[in-house]
């Protein structure tokens, strides 16, 4: 095949994964997960039964290709943060704010049966290593600089901040983030 075709046939393929994950996600989000058949997916697609059941075997598959999709994005909104700051503890406070942001705004996800079944795969395993590793070289740069406390390993100290700051999803507003990134950021001062 022509490699124009070949390329052509990719785009459509990609956009229709894509079309498939948002309205899932649309559908799980009106009618709860277990509300949810691959027919109504198909039918909100526009696509066939026996398509969609070519690109995903159930719904909890495209769920979780929805979620990668998600923290993927997540992490390279990180990292654009992280790259646009100034020195390591700018950079620490941009990414732990964001971080602490995305937290706040997943949180209508966090204790629900849909969270159950999106965070027992690996991507979300590898996803919190990539978190970690970020949030650890920030914390070791900084404690180089004697910007960041340097008696705490770095590995301890992202794993107080990650923890400290998926609290945000429990935080009914904006001011409370804020504050919240605030005294974690305390907690690492020398």
């Amino acid at each position: 095949m022509p490699k124009l075709w070949n390329e052509t046939i990719e785009a459509h393929r990609r956009s229709v994964r894509e079309a498939v994950l948002d309205v899932t996600a649309g559908l799980v989000s009106e009618q709860g997960l277990r509300a949810v058949t691959m027919s109504q997916i198909a039918e909100g697609t526009g696509i066939g039964r026996a398509t969609l059941y070519k690109y995903f075997p159930d719904v909890e598959a495209i769920l979780t290709a929805w979620h990668e999709r998600r923290i993927t994005a997540h992490l390279a909104q990180l990292a654009e943060v992280r790259d646009r700051a100034g020195d390591a503890g700018e950079r620490l406070e941009a990414v732990l704010t964001a971080y602490a942001f995305i937290a706040h705004g997943t949180r209508e996800h966090h204790g629900t049966e849909l969270s159950g079944v999106l965070h027992r795969d690996r991507h979300v395993v590898d996803g919190e290593r990539q978190l970690r590793g970020m949030v650890r070289e920030l914390l070791a740069e900084g404690a180089a600089s004697g910007a960041l406390r340097g008696d705490v390993a770095p590995d301890e100290l992202a794993g107080y901040c990650l923890h400290a700051l998926s609290a945000a999803g429990t935080l009914s507003s904006r001011a409370a983030v804020h504050r919240l990134v605030t005294v974690t950021l305390a907690g690492l001062r020398p």
